[in-house]
């Protein structure tokens, strides 16, 4: 793929692994739609001849359809779309209020509808594109702490597989990024809210190794991307031992 003709639309541009996915791809010389709500985070995005910054709302159907149709009309298809975007506070089930807990189901979840329903439709017309769905390993392991993020992400991850099965005898790519706890600002939202103890017991993942990971599931058209050493083996727990992994988790949270 000649990645100097490619444009990639990057959800949560400006923050964390949507940041770091969009100067990766500044730097191989791709064209990048960067979204993000922030629009001082966006700012401080650097400068790049094929960096077009935009603020857009993933949860405003409405508005990310609007934000695709004018990108398009502009710059030409999109090859590539990440959906990035997330938010990660924290707190018991009973506690988090139903507002915030929606917040997260639309943000995390309901973006990445919103983009697959506007950029993957028209890949599908193409019949070609990339779609990249960052889930996260707590879209298969639930935990205390985490209910509402975790159902986000559970929701992200049928939504993804059944997606892919769904486009899977079309030129269409569905990638499903399903990484542990990883080193980027989004884990400041669990600290400012509940730092789950279970948190403690390995420490994050490096942003540049989920990427890895990413680049080379897009190179050979896996859906799948487990990245870190403890990941597979976690989710083997979760699948064959579940009374385990919620002994776990309960010993070390002392609930």
């Amino acid at each position: 793929m000649d990645t100097k003709t490619t444009t990639v639309l990057i959800t949560g541009a400006a923050s964390g692994m949507g940041r770091l996915a969009t100067e990766r791809a500044l730097a191989r010389g791709q064209r990048v739609l960067a979204w993000d709500v922030d629009e001082t985070a966006l700012a401080s995005l650097p400068q790049a001849p094929g960096l077009h910054r935009a603020r857009v709302d993933v949860r405003d159907h409405a508005a990310v359809a609007a934000a695709v149709e004018q990108a398009e009309a502009e710059l030409g298809p999109i090859d590539e779309a990440w959906h990035a975007a997330a938010i990660m506070p924290l707190g018991l089930a009973l506690e988090q209020s139903a507002e915030l807990q929606r917040r997260i189901m639309d943000i995390n979840y309901g973006g990445l509808v919103n983009l697959a329903q506007t950029v993957g439709r028209r890949m599908q017309a193409r019949d070609r594109g990339t779609l990249v769905s960052f889930a996260s390993l707590a879209g298969w392991i639930p935990a205390i702490y985490i209910s509402a993020y975790n159902a986000s992400k559970f929701a992200c991850v049928a939504y993804t597989e059944v997606l892919a099965h769904e486009l899977r005898d079309s030129g269409v790519h569905v990638v499903c990024v399903c990484p542990p706890m990883v080193a980027t600002p989004l884990l400041d939202q669990a600290r400012d809210t509940v730092w789950p103890k279970l948190f403690d017991l390995w420490p994050p993942l490096e942003p540049a190794k989920v990427l890895d990971a990413v680049d080379r599931a897009i190179a050979k058209r896996r859906l799948w991307v487990f990245p870190g050493p403890l990941t597979r083996i976690s989710l083997w727990l979760r699948r064959w031992l579940p009374g385990f992994s919620w002994w776990i988790a309960h010993r070390v949270e002392g609930r």
